[in-house]
């Protein structure tokens, strides 16, 4: 299997999990403090990451270079996470994973910027017609909210979070220098514990932890393993292999990867118009992976 295949079969596994934080951070988002639950939620990702890291070899002392990349990071994306709870509080779950697809075309943008990535018109259309459907579920198929940009406060919220994420992406490739995705991705999650728990000190003492629901337990289990720890892998191995921007393009998989997540939760699927917004993102998706070009081996890359 080539470079551009794994990181293919990463990607697609990572959308899948993602998904899950939708739906049950959805549940449990108004029970805890999204800045004390993401400070625990990297900790515990990051004694597994740690685990996995030290029984592949640990972590070699070039990998402790320049400390400042895990730190800027793990802030970055430990802000995501924050700002995707505070968001999750009031937008519902498909209507959030809508707004991750708006993803790719900022992270294009960035891609652009970070590391002179240039986006083909193929692309270029590919990542118009997922904004269009993210856009078509965002403002549930109301065209007069579109006009006067009703959009929701999570949704507004969730955004930002966006923006960082699609920051995240190609400052990975950038500041990587050689660790492996498992290396890397400890050193962002012990530097993004230290600034959460730094920054959201206040409101993790102020949280009453024995008197929490079992859903927010269910829900930091399933994010810290899958959805934390395993997804940071595949996505520090992901972005070696692929553009940002089709890396990144997988996130249209997200809200249909939620509507059966809802269903399995035995939620109530989305109305039949906010489907074809849902439909229209993974067209996007196919137009992105059609004719894909080889990709390098990522030791022959160089930032």
């Amino acid at each position: 299997m080539s470079q551009a295949a794994r990181g293919h079969v990463a990607m697609l596994i990572f959308s899948a999990l993602v998904a899950g934080s939708f739906s049950l951070g959805a549940q449990m988002a108004n029970f805890v403090s999204p800045v004390a639950f993401t400070a625990l939620r990297f900790v515990l990702a990051g004694v597994i990451v740690g685990a996995m890291a030290a029984a592949t070899g640990g972590v070699p002392r070039t990998a402790l270079a320049a400390p400042w990349r895990y730190a800027v990071l793990g802030a970055i994306f430990g802000a995501y996470f924050v700002l995707m709870f505070e968001g999750l509080k009031t937008a519902p779950p498909v209507s959030a994973a809508a707004v991750f697809t708006l993803t790719p075309v900022l992270s294009a943008a960035f891609g652009w910027v970070l590391l002179r990535q240039i986006t083909t018109p193929r692309i270029a259309a590919a990542l118009a017609i997922g904004a269009a459907g993210a856009l078509w579920v965002i403002f549930r198929a109301d065209l007069g909210a579109f006009l006067r940009l009703e959009i929701g406060r999570g949704e507004a919220i969730y955004f930002l979070g966006c923006v960082a994420h699609a920051v995240y992406t190609p400052l990975v490739r950038r500041l990587n220098r050689g660790e492996s995705a498992t290396v890397f991705s400890f050193g962002v999650l012990v530097a993004g514990s230290v600034v959460l728990t730094a920054y959201g000190w206040g409101a993790i003492r102020a949280t009453d932890w024995t008197a929490l629901p079992s859903i927010v337990w269910l829900t930091l289990a399933y994010t810290a393993i899958f959805a934390s720890a395993t997804t940071f892998v595949l996505l520090q191995y992901a972005t070696l292999r692929l553009p940002s921007a089709k890396v990144m393009a997988y996130t249209y998989l997200t809200p249909s990867w939620v509507i059966l997540w809802q269903i399995a939760l035995n939620e109530p699927p989305p109305p039949l118009l906010i489907v074809v917004g849902v439909g229209l993102t993974a067209l996007a998706l196919l137009m992105l992976l059609k004719d894909e070009e080889p990709a390098a081996d990522p030791s022959t890359q160089s930032d």
